[in-house]
């Protein structure tokens, strides 16, 4: 045995940046939806784009898990169905928000989740949190605080304050997952596939309703190369392409290795409205800017720590 493993080549192990780039690569283009979304979305429009961002996607995703979506059953349909709708309330209050504020406040308030979802979950359990995050979270709110003053003290906008909302959305979501028994055994295509069809349903039904804005079709009408190019963006990339990203990635490094650059989106969101969209926060607001992208930093690294 040991002369035929001997005259076996050693296959050479996968450099680690080949997995990490496709994962970085995700949270480059999350940190720019928040711009493109921006640039493609109007109040009165903010439904029927919602609609044909994830109709556009939604067909590949039954495709590519329909055997999983066969294998569900109906405690787990029911579930991820109720995971879909908290998953549609979070996409209105995101679109809605980044219309009415700007893609880096939009990009650095969401990503207050990281510090929210641990301290959520640390009231459910009754667990208490280490000092250490504590005054991370602190850093963190007061960033944000900073952030949403970048002009001078005045009230935040309407837009900082459906992203904050979104934020808590987002830990509701998390929550919820780790929550719901029935969802714990169902692959992950096939979660994200009824509760993407979930929160579609949810945006078709609103479309119908009066004082919600333009239809879909009007929408897709109207949309011009530009439009198409902000709207194939966000479907493709930041919802296939991520997803498949984040499948393939978890399989081959850790979970945390992935979180750790993922955490990076907020990053890339400031990057993005700053170098393309002109985004001027001001000496408080790039203050601001610092200290959540250092908060929410060293926040995670501390719950990671303490869940050791």
């Amino acid at each position: 045995m040991s002369s035929i493993a001997a005259s076996v080549p050693l296959r050479a192990p996968r450099p680690a940046w080949l997995t990490d780039l496709p994962v970085l690569l995700v949270a480059v283009v999350w940190g720019a939806s928040y711009l493109a979304a921006k640039g493609i979305t109007t109040t009165h429009t903010v439904v029927a784009v919602l609609v044909l961002r994830f109709a556009v996607v939604l067909p590949a995703l039954v495709v590519a898990g329909w055997r999983g979506l066969r294998a569900l059953t109906a405690v787990q349909w029911r579930g991820a169905g109720l995971l879909g709708l908290i998953l549609s309330g979070i996409f209105l209050l995101e679109t809605y928000g980044v219309v009415h504020t700007s893609a880096t406040n939009a990009g650095l308030i969401i990503s207050l989740t990281m510090i929210l979802t641990p301290l959520a979950e640390a009231a459910v359990t009754r667990t208490p949190m280490p000092r250490a995050f504590l005054a991370a979270a602190g850093l963190s709110v007061a960033g944000v605080v900073l952030l949403t003053q970048g002009g001078g003290f005045t009230a935040p906008s309407l837009g900082d304050l459906l992203m904050l909302l979104a934020a808590l959305a987002r830990t509701v979501h998390v929550l919820a997952m780790s929550r719901i028994t029935s969802v714990r055994s169902a692959d992950s295509l096939s979660l994200t596939t009824v509760q993407l069809g979930s929160a579609v349903v949810v945006f078709a039904l609103l479309a119908t309703l009066p004082g919600t804005g333009a239809s879909p079709w009007s929408v897709a009408l109207d949309f011009g190369p530009r439009e198409w190019a902000g709207l194939l963006f966000l479907s493709v990339f930041c919802t296939l392409f991520a997803f498949f990203v984040q499948m393939w990635a978890v399989r081959r490094t850790s979970p945390s290795r992935v979180s750790l650059l993922l955490g990076t989106e907020p990053l890339w969101a400031a990057t993005a409205g700053i170098a393309i969209a002109g985004d001027r926060p001001g000496a408080l607001g790039i203050v601001g800017a610092i200290l959540v992208l250092a908060g929410t930093s060293w926040g995670r690294r501390a719950a990671d720590e303490s869940a050791r």
